[in-house]
């Protein structure tokens, strides 16, 4: 069977530096589960099924490339993941919820845009950007 969009499920996978503090941070800020062993892959269980997202060891990955290890710095502008909850007062409510917990928001609260996407934006421990947002206004 030939690729084809309609019939592929997606998954994300963000390579991290310090495994530990991104398990942490997408487990015990965002409170996604995972089995997590202490190696260089966690996989977290969400609504879009097995190998949806997951966590893998930069320095691991970059051996399949015979590439150098180089860490991230700042704020990673290449890509973000979008995590859509169920409504706009959702939304706000993990909004407050990760505002009491310390979470980095770089473009600030959340805002409602004309095309009908209430978001806003965290960055994870190495700088990744994640979206949490909602297309539902109720």
């Amino acid at each position: 069977m030939a690729l084809n969009g309609k019939n592929v499920r997606i998954g994300a996978c963000i390579l991290a530096g310090d495994m530990d503090s991104m398990v942490r941070f997408y487990r015990d800020t965002l409170g996604f589960s995972t089995q997590w062993d202490g190696g260089d892959f966690a996989e977290f269980v969400t609504a879009s099924g097995e190998l949806s997202f997951w966590l893998y060891s930069r320095r691991q990955f970059v051996k399949a490339f015979k590439e150098e290890y180089v860490p991230p710095k700042g704020i990673n502008q290449t890509f973000e993941i979008a995590f859509w909850v169920h409504s706009y007062a959702d939304v706000d409510a993990e909004y407050e919820r990760l505002s009491k917990m310390g979470v980095r928001f770089p473009a600030g609260e959340p805002i409602t845009y004309p095309f009908g996407i209430r978001n806003f934006y965290v960055a994870d421990p190495e700088g990744n950007l994640l979206e949490i947002g909602s297309t539902n206004e109720t």
